[in-house]
């Protein structure tokens, strides 16, 4: 019933309410992080602004204190060092009004002294200096003790009593100078670390490994603040302000583990150990040198450009057109021969212009990949615009290639199909296990197999589940490997046992934040720290507060979605059973319906929305004269910048889009959820944001479902079928377009997920059984969560038609699958008679020997009673059924 209900919300508003909208191509450079100016501007809501003037009375009565003048710049280096260890002396006194008073001290001192400068770049060089001696003298340890008192502060009765929907800016402000000066120092270390500062080399060094290291306490501080998120979604802690606590997080998070170039690197050296060549080939690198295609014609454009289409020539290209400009390249007309064509019975000219004033059937191809101008080049437009002249954006050409982008690849397992198939087919048998023997084959096949096996790659995975599997089957004779504490090792260690809570907690803030989602009165209310305690009275700050409250959504959704993108990088290449428990819980936690209904939205005008006011963001907000703010001064995206984008807007989106491609790769139960959720109109949509590397995470989800979608689907939708192919790594042997795929078969399904989960299991459990123990706690029965103190009845019970987030477990997943595709539902009764309920196996499924390899907790600990008639006669049965049976150990 829940399922159903998120089809009926997807089948409606899926009509493309864009039109016409044919955007410009979006110069968009992704990265893990934006600016250092914006990343700092975006930990202040604009209705703190009044507290930057508390920060600056706080250091002038402080300094009146010490006999002092408040002039941080004009005292030498001895005396700011000994002002600080008075501040940090302060921190430690009972008395939390004095306590704070030196806080907040300490963050304008962060903050660059804004109110002693003059230019945003004087502050931005004070606040590396002061965070300098800052750093040295410890004031991020004093911090992080004073963030574990305000935790422990927070279960006192007085705060759990307040009810969500009265929480505001005042009820967190302690809370939030102490993330503020956190927050600032992990950034500026973090941003002089990626320039290669040398003043901060050693204190990078030294800062990372601190935050891969316990504190005091036992716990990593990533994990107090995923416990802080916990807690604010279970409602124990409303006051808790998220935004700032996902934005530390993210930091932490990327700084302690490492961004894209980390990753790159550790990926080869990984391989390399591995016995496994390096990989050469670089998403981000080969998508920079990719064209951003024209969106597919929808259905209301079609209709709209069939009464304009008077030539049937043109007719019939504009129906053959490919999606992809590249292949149209040598066709695109040279500039004086632009009608060509029409002929010359259409009076075609140089201009391009026809007998029948059909000049805006072309427009000039903008393309920042090429830098190609408008007066050289020109393309079909596909909804057949007019055409308004623009100026394409100064970037620097890259080099364009006539060949497809990717080298393709091929797994063992597609060359073991291709020769078992074979051997049937010409000789009549099978060779179980056998990569070699070509004997009887002609010699077209021998040819094959020799492409297939110069385009075969192994991954990491492969090899890492090969030696899983020799654990599993020789566990004595076969030596483990030492596990290394690497960064990403850490971490998951230490969120091992509470990783389902923490992923529910992560999503439900998603969920919050997201577009799409409609407020409820049950719901987690995280604008408690934008929402000031007084409503504004006037248009201009009601407007003021409109754009904060929809810049703090985009701002959050931009941290937890490159918090969950991370994890699951750098778990897959620390171990791929990391990477695949984690995915499961997220799947269970109906991570995949959140995200098609996060872009089931006017996706281009949410990329191109720009919920900033830039005269009141910090620093620009306190430096210099203030100018009286009216609704005319608030200047927009448009005014402010000639980017027709949101930068964070769009790495939210592309972050989504590889989230969901990584839950999805070579998992056929999960593509089948794509299926159900009608997700190929809603990513359809998502094409018309003209970014290459966009576009090219939508086509590889659109490739997966292909084969499920049926031949109308794709006979109408050639354009995007042939951007799949000039765009998408080809798979050799993959039948991906044409749906007769032997791996399409409905009814395997299921026991590939159980059996995912059993080698998670085992995997867990083998090396961390205490922690595994404690997660299994809160999942052997039934719903993985249902036990979790973060989750409440209201908003756990399933992805419903608002999107949220819950817990429906794989079994009611495929079910609806199954319904809703008139698959065979016979598996899924028999998950329910294995007792498979919500997707977790329950004590009694371990007892069944098709599940007797589950690796689970519950089964290990199970106290077996044996009967006396067996005790009595122990001796007998070790006699009969284990000295006297014979074991033939080869054919086991």
């Amino acid at each position: 019933m829940m399922f159903s209900s998120i089809n009926n919300s997807f089948e409606q508003d899926t009509h493309d309410t864009d039109g016409n909208c044919d955007g410009p191509d979006l110069d968009f450079i992704y990265a893990d992080v934006d600016t250092y100016q914006n990343e700092i501007a975006e930990l202040y809501s604009y209705t703190e602004f009044n507290e930057f003037q508390q920060n600056v009375k706080a250091f002038e009565d402080q300094m009146d204190m010490y006999n002092l003048p408040p002039n941080w710049q004009k005292l030498d280096a001895s005396s700011q060092r000994g002002i600080i260890m008075k501040l940090i002396d302060q921190l430690e006194v009972s008395n939390r009004e004095f306590r704070m008073q030196a806080a907040r001290c300490i963050l304008y001192l962060a903050q660059g002294c804004w109110a002693e400068i003059q230019s945003d770049e004087e502050q931005q060089q004070n606040t590396r200096d002061n965070v300098i001696v800052l750093y040295n003298l410890g004031i991020f340890s004093s911090f992080v003790d004073l963030l574990n008192m305000e935790i422990e502060s927070a279960c006192s009765p007085d705060i759990v009593a307040v009810k969500i929907t009265n929480v505001t800016l005042g009820d967190s402000a302690d809370l939030r100078v102490i993330l503020s000066v956190l927050y600032i120092i992990t950034e500026t270390i973090r941003d002089e670390k990626e320039k290669n500062s040398e003043d901060y080399r050693k204190i990078a060094e030294g800062f990372v490994q601190d935050l891969n290291s316990p504190l005091p306490d036992g716990e990593l501080l990533a994990v107090k603040l995923l416990g802080m998120i916990t807690r604010f979604c279970s409602g124990a802690a409303p006051h808790f302000p998220m935004k700032k606590v996902v934005l530390l997080l993210w930091k932490i998070s990327l700084l302690g583990l490492g961004g894209m170039s980390v990753l790159k690197n550790l990926k080869n050296e990984y391989r390399e150990k591995a016995g496994l060549e390096p990989v050469t080939e670089d998403t981000l690198e080969v998508t920079k040198c990719m064209r951003a295609s024209s969106p597919p014609v929808t259905a209301a454009d079609y209709l709209d450009n069939q009464n304009l289409k008077r030539n049937a020539f043109r007719r019939s290209l504009m129906k053959q057109r490919f999606l992809d400009e590249q292949e149209q390249m040598d066709m695109e007309l040279t500039p004086g021969n632009e009608s060509a064509p029409n002929g010359g019975g259409n009076g075609g000219g140089g201009n391009g212009t026809n007998q029948n004033g059909e000049d805006e059937y072309y427009r000039p191809f903008e393309d920042p990949s090429n830098g190609a101008s408008s007066s050289t080049i020109t393309t079909a437009n596909p909804n057949n615009l007019p055409c308004y002249n623009a100026q394409p954006p100064a970037v620097q050409p890259a080099p364009m290639t006539t060949c497809l982008p990717w080298t393709p690849k091929v797994r063992q397992k597609d060359i073991d199909q291709f020769l078992d198939i074979s051997r049937n087919k010409f000789i009549g048998y099978s060779l179980i296990d056998d990569h070699e023997s070509l004997a009887g084959l002609p010699q077209p096949i021998h040819e094959g197999v020799q492409t297939l096996k110069r385009h075969m790659y192994i991954s990491l995975a492969d090899i890492q589940i090969k030696k899983e599997e020799e654990i599993a089957r020789n566990p004595i004779s076969t030596q483990e490997d030492e596990v290394v504490l690497t960064p990403a090792e850490v971490l998951y260690q230490a969120i091992l046992p509470n990783l389902p809570q923490y992923m529910i907690a992560l999503l439900k803030v998603l969920l919050a934040a997201s577009p799409t989602s409609k407020s409820k009165t049950e719901s987690i209310n995280i604008m408690a720290d934008v929402l000031p305690k007084k409503m504004p009275l006037t248009a201009t700050q009601s407007t003021k507060l409109t754009v904060d409250m929809g810049r703090h959504k985009e701002i959050i959704v931009k941290a937890v979605s490159a918090i969950v993108l991370l994890y699951l990088k750098h778990f897959k290449l620390n171990h791929v059973y990391q990477f695949e428990f984690m995915s499961q819980h997220l799947v269970f936690a109906n991570c995949i319906p959140l995200v098609l209904k996060f872009f089931n939205q006017n996706i281009t005008e949410y990329v191109s929305m720009k919920n900033t006011i830039p005269l009141l963001d910090f620093p620009s907000c306190v430096i210099g004269e203030q100018p009286d703010l009216s609704a005319e001064s608030f200047v927009f995206s448009a005014d402010v910048t000639d980017k027709p984008y949101s930068w964070r807007n769009v790495f939210s989106c592309i972050n989504l889009l590889r989230i969901l491609n990584k839950l999805i790769k070579w998992k056929h139960s999960r593509v089948m959820m794509l299926v159900v959720f009608k997700s190929a109109p809603i990513l359809k949509k998502t094409l018309k944001v003209r970014h290459a590397m966009m576009q090219l995470y939508v086509l590889k989800l659109l490739k997966m479902q292909t084969k499920y979608l049926g031949r109308q689907w794709r006979k109408s939708n050639m354009k995007t079928m042939s951007a799949i192919y000039s765009k998408v790594r080809h798979r050799l042997n993959d039948d991906w377009a044409f749906g007769n795929d032997l791996e399409s078969r409905p009814w395997d399904f299921q026991a590939e997920e159980c059996t995912l989960r059993a080698c998670v299991d085992r995997f867990n459990l083998r090396r961390y059984p205490e922690a595994t123990q404690k997660c299994g706690s809160g999942t052997n029965n039934g719903n993985a969560c249902n036990n979790a103190d973060n989750t409440s009845s209201g908003n756990i019970a399933g992805a419903n038609v608002d999107g949220n987030v819950g817990t429906a477990g794989a079994g009611a997943v495929y079910a609806s699958a199954n319904a809703g595709n008139g698959i065979n539902t016979g598996v899924c009764s028999q998950l329910q008679d294995y007792g498979i309920e919500g997707g977790f196996p329950s004590d009694e499924i371990l007892t069944h020997s098709d599940f007797a390899f589950f690796g689970h907790s519950g089964w290990w600990d199970r106290k077996v009673e044996l009967t006396d008639y067996f005790k009595a006669n122990y001796s007998t049965w070790l006699e009969e059924e284990v000295y006297n049976n014979q074991t033939d150990w080869d054919a086991l």
